[in-house]
């Protein structure tokens, strides 16, 4: 049974003076204490992290993994299929860098939605994707991320076990910790990665106070009792001093300040993903990751105002450039020049920069990145987005919300590269393909490739029995 650690009684501060070492309790997981570190053994798990690529707003697929030349003139995407390193498999001409690494790829073009009222919501899509689970149940689920370092625990004691790169964006209040304890929630970065003086600030705690200073009020809080509500027993005890131990260890380890410093990467390398806001997001990811962080999720867009090559840039009309594409999908720039412009005014066309070219280079740029550094072996990357876009242009030349087909991608962790999975008709509407897939099996995927039970239960606070993804079933396909 998963037990909650109780707040720690305000005598246990008294002498600490460090607000910031309370707020740590739900910078990362809690400790092994409460949780495994290393994953259960179990046939299906060959992944050891996991690295989510969550691009909001809905991707839309025939744009970009499921090329659809012989769609309706009318409705058509202008961007040709090109063929990728792998025979047969094509993407359109916008993922020209990605079909370069398209031998490290599985495209399941068979993914579905089925649940009602989600499809026109971006919040409710956007929990769903961090959950795995459709919202709205008796029971608010965690975040995948907070499940997985509720049970695995972090093989690096100086970092979180689940970090959301940035999490400035408005749909990032979606993501949840629901039943668990706080200290499972997704510790998020915060701020513009392009620009040159970003940092964490949640780390600035580490240069306010001298580290001998620290010791002895660490030395301090030892020597106190310290209380728990409702009598907490010794386990609560001892998992509370492994929590501080935890958290002491994250204010002066110096590793912890490097696993987010991206001067300490060449110039070579962050020129290589893209030296834009998302391409530094995809980049911090691949650090993290290396770091020994359990589970990454990347959710980013490019702010109006970012850097590029370390120089301002400020992206006219843009004001939320997801991939919500109501309005003017292709266009040269900004999509607030349609007359009665609807709610997907303030992105930039599909095809340009702060979209899919920023997009192309930095997922390119890390899938290569990963495997030259031998990351792929043991983490699972996955490329998601909460719905598709219609197969029909609407009237303000735009593509609406659809939840019929879209498209994720996959690699690493065991995942057969150079493959492709499911079919859509030529609008890429509708799945023709025996198999689709659902956003609760992505989530089944991710646990078992990590090996976890998903018949063994979690339990709230009231000790009810939690089953993971009841729904759910492994996508057989990115199991060898």
């Amino acid at each position: 049974m998963h037990r909650h650690v109780p707040m720690m009684g305000r005598r246990s501060f008294i002498g600490l003076g460090l607000g910031g070492l309370a707020h740590l309790s739900g910078f990362g997981s809690l400790p092994t204490a409460l949780a495994a570190a290393a994953a259960p053994s179990r046939p299906g798990g060959r992944a050891k992290q996991v690295l989510v690529i969550f691009e909001q707003g809905g991707v839309s697929q025939m744009d970009t993994w499921d090329p659809k030349p012989d769609a309706p003139t009318e409705h058509r995407s202008p961007f040709k299929p090109i063929s990728t390193v792998v025979p047969g498999m094509q993407f359109t001409e916008l993922l020209t860098k990605t079909a370069k690494v398209a031998d490290k790829l599985t495209v399941v073009r068979c993914m579905t939605q089925p649940t009602p009222g989600i499809g026109d919501s971006h919040p409710k899509g956007s929990q769903y994707i961090f959950s795995g689970e459709a919202p709205g149940g008796p029971v608010e689920r965690p975040d995948i991320s907070s499940i997985v370092a509720s049970i695995m625990g972090t093989p690096a004691e100086f970092l979180p076990s689940n970090i959301l790169v940035p999490g400035t964006s408005e749909q990032a209040k979606e993501s949840r910790v629901g039943f668990l304890p706080p200290g499972y929630a997704v510790f998020k970065t915060g701020g513009n990665l392009a620009d040159p003086n970003w940092q964490v600030p949640n780390l600035g705690l580490m240069a306010a106070i001298a580290p001998e200073r620290f010791q002895q009020r660490r030395d301090l809080l030892s020597n106190l009792d310290v209380g728990f509500a409702h009598g907490g027993d010794m386990k609560d005890v001892n998992a509370m001093q492994s929590l501080l131990q935890q958290a002491a260890n994250m204010l002066t380890n110096p590793q912890t300040r490097a696993a987010f410093d991206l001067g300490r990467e060449s110039e070579a390398t962050r020129t290589r993903y893209g030296t834009g806001h998302r391409g530094q997001c995809y980049l911090l990811g691949r650090k993290l990751i290396e770091s020994g962080v359990r589970f990454v999720t990347v959710d980013v867009r490019e702010p109006r105002q970012s850097w590029v090559d370390g120089k301002s840039k400020f992206y006219d009309g843009g004001t939320n450039m997801n991939w919500d594409h109501h309005d003017d999908i292709y266009a040269n720039g900004d999509t607030n020049h349609v007359p009665g412009s609807g709610p997907g005014a303030g992105r930039w066309g599909i095809q340009t920069w702060p979209m899919m070219g920023s997009t192309d280079q930095a997922l390119s740029a890390l899938i290569e990145d990963m495997d030259q550094r031998g990351l792929l072996a043991e983490t699972l990357v996955c490329f998601v987005t909460e719905f598709g876009r219609t197969p029909k242009i609407n009237n303000r030349r735009g593509r609406d919300h659809w939840t019929h087909s879209f498209s994720f991608a996959f690699a690493g962790a065991g995942v057969p590269g150079g493959q492709v999975v499911g079919s859509t008709d030529r609008d890429g509407g509708y799945i023709t393909s025996s198999m689709a897939y659902t956003i609760e099996d992505y989530a089944a995927t991710i646990y078992e490739k990590l090996g976890i039970d998903r018949a063994k239960p979690l339990h709230n606070a009231a000790g009810r029995p939690i089953i993971l993804t009841p729904k759910g079933r492994p996508i057989p396909e990115l199991f060898v």
